[in-house]
């Protein structure tokens, strides 16, 4: 019975939005056509980048943090959910 009962409710709370996801759903933004938005290793210029980013990425937004000033927050692309890292929240936009 707990088997086939528990996803039915996980799906109707979900549907109603009475459980917090611990992400939220973000899509790169005002980097240009051109342009790439640095995903870094941690908080700040200092770390080092581990991919760039292209207009239009759809992530996955976790906690966000303040370094010298910035707002920086972890990420994961939704095509690419092994990968994780830092972008500056300048460049995110929720759709």
């Amino acid at each position: 019975m707990y088997r086939t009962s528990f996803p039915i409710t996980l799906a109707f709370l979900l549907a109603a939005g009475c459980v917090a996801l611990p992400w939220e759903r973000t899509v790169v933004e005002g980097t240009g056509p051109d342009e790439l938005l640095k995903l870094r290793a941690g908080p700040g210029l200092g770390f080092r980048v581990l991919m760039g980013l292209p207009e239009g990425t759809v992530l996955r937004r976790k906690d966000c943090v303040t370094e010298e000033g910035q707002l920086w927050c972890q990420v994961s692309p939704v095509d690419g959910p092994g990968i994780e890292g830092f972008v500056s929240a300048d460049y995110l936009s929720s759709r």
